[in-house]
């Protein structure tokens, strides 16, 4: 049985495919369209289908549209009109319209809602010439899969209970907004299946108010986000008492944001590139104080509520590490896990999965170990790109050649672009489209940032073999002993802090990636062999994009990429690529 998973909604277009109940692949629009969480100037093109993700979601799995038996899509459209009438007998002038963050994007816009009520007709018509190998069926007429249309917070939870490692859990989505909902609670195990345990609905949710002071601060909502997360580790909470006395968490897990009048309270929205001033770094060091207070109340009720002792969690604010670390830490859950892929493109994951599990009604066949679901490019894929644009390279002989070459590299302070295996899911970059570098001289980070055309306060993060994690970082036993996917920070000890200063933030933490070698084996060599040189088994881990750019996805967005930035070094497949000094 092949389920066919799509988010093509409010942002972040992605498509999985689940085959048996083992996710196949998993893979986001932005990547081949190069425009970052598909937001482009047409409004509506945002919720076209992602029909290049599709096509290399089929192709991974060796098969083609014609062989899908469900698709699921991650958005419930009759809930706006309060029906459960089925596509094509909508009546779209009596949909009301609910205010918005941008003029455009309101999950009550008629023609918002006409696309989504269209999708599968865009699924069986739509795709671009280019891909129709994969998308062509014997009769368009009557195509052969199931359609299913989701609770947009049930693809959240389902992409995390079904994906953790974990037998039975609690679940928390933390998202901007959903059809209604903006934080869902539930629990799951395999005996009572998925239970709901409540909702918050619009108009109140943590994840807008924080897209809110995202916007305040001068960057850009729904995409920004971590950017404030970074600038509150600068400054002091002196607005949290007037946040906080917006945000009303109840005993029984609900919260009300009450409206906030940002610039009577925190002064004059800054201009998009201007300085950032003392008040900017207090706003966000304030929110983040005021996120974290209400969330680990929330969590308090929602262990009691549930009886379970492990929690997973997904939603766009699920992604904030440091609120998770502080979750981690409070010792409410013994366990903490978050989908890799928390933001909205996760929904595909987590619509693919449900629709899988529901309709086989059999145990559960994978977990998630790794994020590494979307495409791959094998070495005569990627030497033919080299020849195209006639490129100098050398090929290394074996994994292990390669490691000590990238780590000769690496040690002379030469800044890596490292692009191997398959690409990553989610937003993180997590050794499969890389930039790396040494994280021994305090000037690294600088050098990072500029590189990448990003603000001078952005931190980079530390990434170690799994088993040298507790060696480096403070707390390393917590969640299993593992930090896969970047998502929690750890503290890191003053003398360890010392030897590896470009990989700390101000606060003397780090967004910690740990690497299995089972899971990617390449880069745990080279992590090992520059241990072996250095005495220092660290290395700082940055995505390889520049500033407004996606992660680079293709041989030849690679070499773009590298060519037109500082990068010193490409290691490419079994291929190292040079600039001269």
């Amino acid at each position: 049985m092949i389920t066919l998973g799509l988010n093509a909604a409010f942002h972040d277009s992605a498509a999985a495919l689940v085959s048996d109940g083992v996710v196949v692949a998993a893979s986001e629009e932005e990547r081949y369209t190069r425009i970052k969480h598909g937001k482009r100037p047409v409004p509506f093109t945002a919720w076209e289908l992602p029909f290049n993700a599709i096509d290399d979601c089929l192709r991974q799995a060796g098969c083609t549209l014609a062989d899908v038996d469900h698709v699921a899509y991650s958005l419930d459209p009759r809930s706006f009109i309060g029906s459960r009438t089925m596509p094509g007998t909508i009546e779209l002038p009596l949909i009301p319209h609910a205010p918005a963050t941008d003029a455009w994007d309101s999950p009550w816009d008629p023609l918002f809602v006409a696309y989504v009520m269209n999708a599968p007709g865009q699924l069986v018509d739509g795709a671009p010439h280019h891909l129709q190998k994969r998308f062509a069926l014997a009769d368009p007429s009557a195509p052969p899969w199931r359609w299913h249309y989701l609770d947009h917070h049930l693809c959240h939870q389902a992409s995390a209970f079904l994906a953790a490692p974990f037998e039975r859990c609690a679940v928390l989505t933390l998202d901007g907004r959903g059809e209604r909902a903006t934080t869902t609670y539930g629990a799951w195990s395999p005996a009572t299946g998925y239970r709901s345990l409540g909702a918050v609905e619009m108009p109140n949710s943590l994840g807008i108010l924080y897209e809110q002071v995202t916007t305040h601060l001068g960057f850009l909502h729904s995409s920004d986000e971590y950017k404030v997360m970074a600038l509150a580790a600068l400054g002091e909470p002196t607005f949290r008492s007037a946040l906080r006395d917006h945000v009303h968490v109840r005993d029984d897990g609900r919260y009300e944001i009450a409206p906030i009048d940002f610039e009577g309270l925190f002064g004059p929205r800054r201009e998009r590139g201007s300085a950032l001033e003392q008040r900017h770094f207090d706003l966000a060091t304030s929110l983040q104080s005021v996120l974290e207070e209400a969330v680990l109340k929330i969590a308090r009720w929602l262990r009691v509520a549930s009886g379970e002792p492990h929690l997973a969690m997904a939603g766009g604010v699920a992604l904030n590490c440091v609120m998770n670390a502080k979750l981690r830490d409070a010792g409410i859950f013994e366990r903490v896990w978050v989908q890799p892929a928390a933001g909205d493109a996760g929904t595909a994951l987590g619509a693919a999965l449900w629709v899988d599990a529901d309709e086989r009604r059999g145990a559960r066949a994978w977990e998630m170990r790794h994020a590494y679901l979307g495409p791959a490019y094998d070495d005569a894929a990627i030497e033919q790109a080299l020849r195209w644009a006639k490129l100098s390279h050398r090929r290394c002989g074996s994994d292990a050649e390669l490691a000590d070459a990238c780590a000769r590299l690496l040690a002379s302070d030469r800044i890596l672009g490292w692009f191997q295996g398959r690409m990553e899911f989610g937003p993180r970059a997590l050794g499969g489209r890389s930039i790396l570098a040494s994280p021994l001289h305090p000037g690294m980070q600088a050098r990072l940032n500029e590189l990448k055309d990003r603000e001078d306060f952005r931190p980079v993060a530390p990434v170690v073999p799994k088993e040298r994690f507790a060696d480096w970082f403070e707390g390393a036993e917590r969640n299993g002993g593992e930090s896969p996917f970047m998502l929690f920070v750890y503290d890191v000890p003053f003398d360890r802090a010392a030897r590896i200063p470009s990989a700390c933030h101000a606060d003397r933490t780090a967004r910690v990636q740990t690497v299995d070698a089972s899971t990617n084996p390449r880069f745990h060599a080279v992590l090992e062999a520059f241990g072996a040189r250095t005495g220092v088994p660290v290395l700082v881990n940055t995505s390889f994009n520049v500033r407004g750019d996606p992660i680079v996805c293709t041989p030849r967005h690679a070499i773009e990429a590298f060519y037109s930035t500082p990068l010193d070094a490409l290691a490419i497949g079994s291929f190292i690529v040079e600039k001269r000094p």
